[in-house]
């Protein structure tokens, strides 16, 4: 029998980082890839993907974007900023960041516009979007997770101290925590430790090796959604955050 695959994944400057490993040992496959299709359709074809990016989109949103942000700031400390506010369905799909405002405005009470840092992140969240939305199947084993939410549950259930970045550049100290977690969580040191792929930065490495733990927690039974139980949007999809 083949073995079982399990896939964390991240978004990068060239697409998507995808850590896939075994449910357990030190198997570990990196690599970048410019669609989520083509991880869907990896020659390994995990059977649990769990992806830091927006699954389920609201008709309307509540203060701080959807439930699952809602949920997870309070875990994180220092670190919430890193749980970007959703805003409603057809602001994220809106063409422009002025018309994204002016339709997260009006869809969102108390009334507020849509983040740059958000918005930017909208191609990734439409492109995930309309897989899931054309089938069941495949939207049953793909999960929103966090690598901040992650990172939280591998730390005891207590929020991390040290940034990943600072300025936008990345932070050793933070790193270092976050490398030293995921070989506590089971993963290689060789691989946890290793330069990133070709168009991949360190911290998307780790954030898809974060992705990848919590998969191996979805596949055992042993994560949990944030909110639970989680509500679902007009098609149907999961709108939670998992660890």
């Amino acid at each position: 029998m083949d073995e079982e695959w399990l896939a964390g994944v991240d978004g990068c400057k060239d697409g998507w980082v995808v850590a896939l490993v075994a449910p357990a040992g030190d198997a570990v496959r990196v690599r970048v890839v410019h669609t989520f299709a083509e991880i869907v359709a990896a020659p390994e074809r995990p059977a649990v993907i769990a992806v830091d990016m927006t699954i389920g989109l609201p008709d309307r949103v509540g203060p701080g974007g959807r439930a699952a942000e809602s949920a997870v700031r309070p875990l994180l400390g220092a670190r919430q900023s890193a749980v970007f506010s959703v805003p409603s369905r057809a602001a994220v799909y809106a063409a422009d960041y002025g018309v994204a405002c002016a339709v997260a405005f009006a869809t969102s009470d108390p009334p507020r516009k849509v983040s740059r840092q958000l918005f930017m992140l909208t191609p990734k969240i439409r492109e995930i979007d309309a897989l899931l939305t054309a089938d069941v199947a495949l939207a049953a084993r793909v999960f929103e997770v966090h690598p901040e939410v992650a990172f939280w549950r591998m730390n005891g259930e207590e929020s991390l101290a040290e940034p990943k970045k600072v300025k936008s550049r990345p932070y050793e100290p933070g790193l270092a925590l976050r490398r030293a977690l995921l070989v506590a969580a089971g993963l290689s040191a060789d691989v946890v430790q290793a330069p990133p792929p070709r168009g991949a930065g360190p911290d998307d490495l780790l954030d898809a090796l974060a992705c990848a733990v919590t998969a191996r927690r979805i596949a055992t039974g042993l994560a949990r959604p944030f909110p639970d139980p989680p509500p679902v949007d007009r098609h149907g999809l999961r709108m939670a955050i998992w660890a």
